[in-house]
């Protein structure tokens, strides 16, 4: 879809740290990660929401989150992981992902208040998506 900024990552127009890219979706690292290791994954055709992802979509894209989620656990060590999408409302983009957040005990996090970090620089980014790209099954 014209200006949206996940098809256009999905064209490969738009830069992003891509984990994958896989038919059921594409899973890149959030610019503005809750903790290093955020990843988002989106499904390749432009739906908004979740109501709006077709049945035949939904199990290869939950698929797809599933095994992104095992990766951030496995790859990053992390002690689990925090698994969420948004629906219109904090939808910032509106283009349906989902949130897959590396979560460590005492890590901070508290209900729905999301801090942001940054990465150092693009080195340390893909560092961190080439050892969650290196975990997936």
């Amino acid at each position: 879809m014209s200006g949206c900024v996940f098809c256009g990552i999905i064209a490969g127009e738009v830069p992003a740290v891509v984990v994958t890219d896989e038919p059921d979706g594409v899973a890149f690292l959030d610019t503005r990660p809750v903790f290093k290791g955020h990843v988002l994954v989106v499904p390749r055709a432009h739906v908004e929401t979740l109501t709006d992802l077709p049945d035949d979509a939904s199990p290869g894209y939950f698929r797809l989150v599933r095994r992104i989620a095992v990766a951030v656990e496995s790859g990053l060590g992390s002690g689990g992981t925090f698994v969420a999408m948004n629906n219109r409302v904090s939808q910032s983009v509106p283009h349906l992902h989902t949130h897959v957040v590396p979560r460590t005990k005492g890590d901070g996090l508290r209900g729905f208040f999301w801090p942001r970090t940054r990465y150092a620089d693009d080195a340390e980014a893909t560092g961190f998506a080439g050892r969650i790209s290196a975990a997936l099954a």
